[in-house]
C-alpha cells in the first residue's frame, strides 16, 4: 500500500523541483543515445494519486532493457531503426494538480520523459500553471542523426550529429482577453561529417575531407493578445540569430580516388562563417460577426541580414602534373527581406451556403552585393563572379463556394489564380574587367478550376468527388506544373464498431519549355478498415498503392562531348500493407500483434543496367538506366504483451524484426532482431 504524503504546499514545489533535478539528470546521461523506441501505451492500472491538503499527486515511470541483433549492412540499420542494447528510461510523468484551482504558487505541475537514457529521440515536457496568472511551457528534444556513407557515394558521404533542441513560452494572464507572453528557442546541432572535393578543374580527382559540424539558431519572442468586441488580435516580435562556424580539413597529404592520375592535393582548408540576425514581426486578425460573415488575417515580416565569408586554400598537383596553389574566396553582406500577407473573407448568407475568397501576397528579395573570386596565386590572375540581386514576387487570389443543396447533396466549386515574377542580376570578371549582366525577368501566371461533389445517400455512408484542372502560361522550372489536371475520389462507411475507407486520386502533369520536355503521372489509391466489435478484440488494416513515372528532357557530357535532346525516365510503383490486431484477456493482460510491410516494385527489371522485359531503353547513356528505378522493400512484424501483476504494476515485454531489402544494391541490405522488457510503475 503507497505511503500518504503529509507536507505543505512549500513541500509539495520542493518534491516537484527534485523530482525535475532527476529528470535532467536522466536527461544528461542519455546525451549518448541512438535512436528511440516508442515506451509502451499499456498503463500501469488505475491511477488515482495521492491527495493531500487540495493536491493531487500522480507519479508514474516506465523503465526497462533493450536488445538488438544486425546483420547487414549496420550503417543502413542506423539510419532506419538504430535500437541499441542498454538500459531506459522508457516514459516518466510526474503530476501536481489543485483540486480547487487555488493552489498558492501554482495550480498545475506535469513533467513528462520519454527515451531517456540512451535513445537518439528523446524528449522532455514540462509545464508549471496558475490559473488567471501565469503559465510556463517547456519542451526538450535530443535527436541522434545518423547518415551512413552509402556505396553510392563512395563511402565519402557521411554524418553523425546531435540535434538538441528546447523551447521555452511564459504567458501572463493566460485565461483573460488580454495576454503577454514571452518566448526562447533553440537549435544546435554538433558532430562530425564528411564529404569530398573536386578540385583544380572540372576534370579532376576527388578527395575526402572531413567537417566538424557547428550550428546555432536561436529566437527571441515578445507578444501580446486581446480579444474586444468580437475582434481578436495577436502581436508577436521576434529576433532570431543563426551561426554556423564549421571548419573543414584535410588531415594529410592525399592522391585522390583515382591513384592513377596526377591530381594530387598536399594541403586544404576551408573556413566560411556564416552569421546573420532576422528581426521580424507577426500579426494575426480574426473576427466573427453574429454567425453570418469572418475575416482572418495573417501578416508576416522578416528581415534578414546575414555577412559571410569562404575561404579556400588548395595546393597539390593537376591532372597534367603541373604545381597548384589556388584561393577560392566568397564574401558578402546579403539582406533579405521577406513579406507576407493572408486575408480570408467568409460570408453565410445561409446555413447551407458558405462563399469564402482568399488573398495572399508574398516577396522575398536578397540584395546587395556577393562576389566570388577565385585567385591563382602563381600567376596572381583571378576570376570574380559577382551577385547583386534575386527578386519573387507572387499574388494569388482564390474563391470558392460550398452549397449543401440538400442533407444528402453538397457541391463545391472554385477559381483560382496566381501571379509570380522572378527577377536577377549578376555579372561576370576577369582580372579586373568586370561585366555586369542586365536584370533578368521572368512571369508566370496560373488559372486553375476545382469542384466537388459530397453525396451521403445513408447516415453511415458518405461519397467525395473532387477535381482540379490548370494551365500556366511560363513555368519557372522544367518541372513546374503548367498543363495539369487531377481527380480524386473517397468511400467511407462509419458505423459505431466498423469504419471502412476507400480512396483513389491521380495528377498529371505536362511541361514544354525551349530547352526541355517534362510530363509526370501519379496515381494513387488506398483501403483502410478498423473493427471493434468486441470489448476484448480490435482489428485494424490498411492497403495502398502509388504508382509515379516522369519523363524529362536532359542534357549530359558523354565522352567530353555534349549530349542534348535525351531523356530520363523514372518509374516507381510503392506497395504499403498494414495489420494490427488488439486481444484483452481478461483483465490480466493486453496483446498486441503487428506487420507492416513497404515495397517498391519499380518497373520489373531483373538487373540495373537492363531495363524491364519488353520495354526499350529510353536514354542512350547505359550507365542512366540503373537509375530509373529503385526496387526495394522494407518490413517490420512486432508483438507486444502487457500484464497486470498488480493495481499499479504491469510488465510489459515486445519484439520487432526490421528487414530491408535492395534488389539493384544488395549492400544495402540488413536483417535486425530488436525487442525490449519493462516495468511500468505508478503510485
Amino acid at each position: 500500500m503507497p505511503t500518504r504524503c503529509f507536507c505543505d504546499e512549500g513541500t509539495l514545489v520542493r518534491r516537484a523541483a527534485n523530482s525535475g533535478v532527476l529528470m535532467i539528470a536522466l536527461l544528461a546521461q542519455g546525451l549518448d543515445g541512438q535512436q528511440a523506441v516508442a515506451p509502451t501505451p499499456a498503463p500501469g492500472g488505475r491511477n488515482l494519486g495521492e491527495d493531500h491538503r487540495g493536491f493531487n499527486i500522480v507519479h508514474s515511470f516506465e523503465t526497462g532493457y533493450r536488445f538488438r541483433s544486425v546483420g547487414g549492412s549496420e550503417g543502413r540499420y542506423r539510419s532506419d531503426v538504430n535500437y541499441q542494447d542498454g538500459v531506459r528510461l522508457l516514459g516518466s510523468s510526474l503530476g501536481v494538480y489543485s483540486k480547487e484551482g487555488h493552489g498558492r504558487l501554482f495550480d498545475e505541475l506535469v513533467l513528462t520523459t520519454q527515451g531517456l537514457g540512451n535513445d537518439p529521440y528523446q524528449a522532455a515536457t514540462l509545464r508549471v500553471q496558475k490559473n488567471r496568472l501565469y503559465r510556463y511551457d517547456l519542451l526538450w528534444r535530443l535527436n541522434e542523426y545518423y547518415n551512413p556513407a552509402l556505396a553510392i557515394a563512395g563511402g565519402q558521404h557521411l554524418a553523425d550529429t546531435r540535434r538538441r533542441l528546447q523551447d521555452h513560452d511564459f504567458t501572463l494572464f493566460p485565461q483573460s482577453s488580454f495576454r503577454l507572453f514571452a518566448g526562447y528557442g533553440r537549435n544546435s546541432q554538433d558532430g562530425p561529417a564528411l564529404s569530398t572535393i573536386q578540385v583544380f578543374d572540372s576534370r579532376g580527382d576527388e578527395f575526402p575531407f572531413f567537417a566538424g559540424v557547428r550550428r546555432v539558431q536561436s529566437e527571441y519572442r515578445l507578444g501580446a493578445q486581446a480579444r474586444l468586441r468580437g475582434l481578436q488580435w495577436t502581436v508577436v516580435r521576434a529576433w532570431e540569430n543563426f551561426t554556423e562556424d564549421t571548419p573543414f580539413l584535410l588531415a594529410a597529404p592525399a592522391a585522390g580516388n583515382n591513384a592513377a592520375d596526377q591530381t594530387t592535393l598536399a594541403s586544404f582548408r576551408r573556413t566560411e562563417p556564416y552569421h546573420g540576425n532576422t528581426p521580424g514581426w507577426r500579426v494575426n486578425l480574426f473576427t466573427e460577426q453574429k454567425n453570418w460573415f469572418a475575416v482572418n488575417g495573417r501578416f508576416t515580416w522578416a528581415g534578414g541580414r546575414r555577412d559571410f565569408v569562404l575561404d579556400e586554400t588548395a595546393t597539390g598537383t593537376d591532372r597534367f602534373g603541373g604545381a597548384r596553389n589556388r584561393q577560392i574566396v566568397v564574401a558578402g553582406t546579403g539582406r533579405r527581406p521577406v513579406g507576407a500577407a493572408h486575408l480570408t473573407f467568409s460570408v453565410f448568407p445561409t446555413d447551407r451556403l458558405t462563399l469564402t475568397n482568399h488573398t495572399a501576397f508574398h516577396q522575398t528579395r536578397m540584395e546587395n552585393r556577393s562576389a566570388y573570386v577565385e585567385f591563382n596565386n602563381a600567376t596572381r590572375g583571378f576570376q570574380e563572379t559577382r551577385f547583386d540581386f534575386l527578386g519573387i514576387r507572387t499574388a494569388t487570389n482564390a474563391t470558392d463556394v460550398n452549397w449543401r443543396a440538400m442533407n444528402w447533396l453538397g457541391l463545391r466549386g472554385g477559381y483560382h489564380y496566381s501571379t509570380r515574377r522572378i527577377r536577377s542580376r549578376e555579372g561576370f570578371g576577369f582580372e579586373g574587367q568586370f561585366d555586369p549582366s542586365p536584370v533578368h525577368e521572368q512571369n508566370n501566371r496560373l488559372h486553375s478550376g476545382i469542384w466537388g461533389v459530397r453525396l451521403q445517400p445513408r447516415k453511415p455512408l458518405s461519397i467525395g468527388l473532387d477535381a482540379e484542372i490548370g494551365r500556366a502560361d511560363r513555368p519557372f522550372y522544367p518541372t513546374s506544373e503548367r498543363d495539369y489536371h487531377a481527380l480524386g475520389g473517397r468511400v467511407e462507411y462509419k458505423s459505431r464498431s466498423l469504419l471502412v475507407s476507400a480512396a483513389a486520386r491521380s495528377a498529371y502533369n505536362t511541361n514544354s519549355t525551349a530547352l526541355f520536355q517534362h510530363s509526370a503521372r501519379s496515381r494513387t489509391w488506398a483501403l483502410d478498415g478498423s473493427w471493434t466489435g468486441r470489448a476484448w478484440l480490435a482489428l485494424d488494416a490498411g492497403y495502398s498503392k502509388l504508382h509515379l513515372d516522369a519523363l524529362t528532357g536532359i542534357a549530359y557530357f558523354a565522352a567530353f562531348n555534349l549530349v542534348e535532346g535525351d531523356r530520363a525516365l523514372y518509374r516507381s510503383n510503392v506497395h504499403a500493407a498494414n495489420l494490427g490486431v488488439r486481444l484483452a484477456i481478461g483483465n490480466r493482460a493486453d496483446l498486441y500483434l503487428g506487420y507492416s510491410r513497404v515495397e517498391d516494385a519499380g518497373d520489373g527489371r531483373a538487373s540495373p543496367e537492363l531495363p524491364a522485359a519488353g520495354r526499350p531503353a529510353v536514354t542512350r547513356l547505359s550507365p542512366l538506366a540503373a537509375v530509373e528505378t529503385y526496387p526495394l522493400a522494407f518490413e517490420s512484424p512486432l508483438a507486444r504483451l502487457s500484464v497486470r501483476l498488480y493495481a499499479r504494476l504491469r510488465w510489459n515485454v515486445g519484439y520487432q524484426f526490421y528487414r530491408y531489402r535492395e534488389d539493384l544494391l544488395a549492400a544495402q541490405n540488413y536483417r535486425a532482431h530488436t525487442g525490449f522488457a519493462s516495468v511500468v510503475w505508478s503510485f
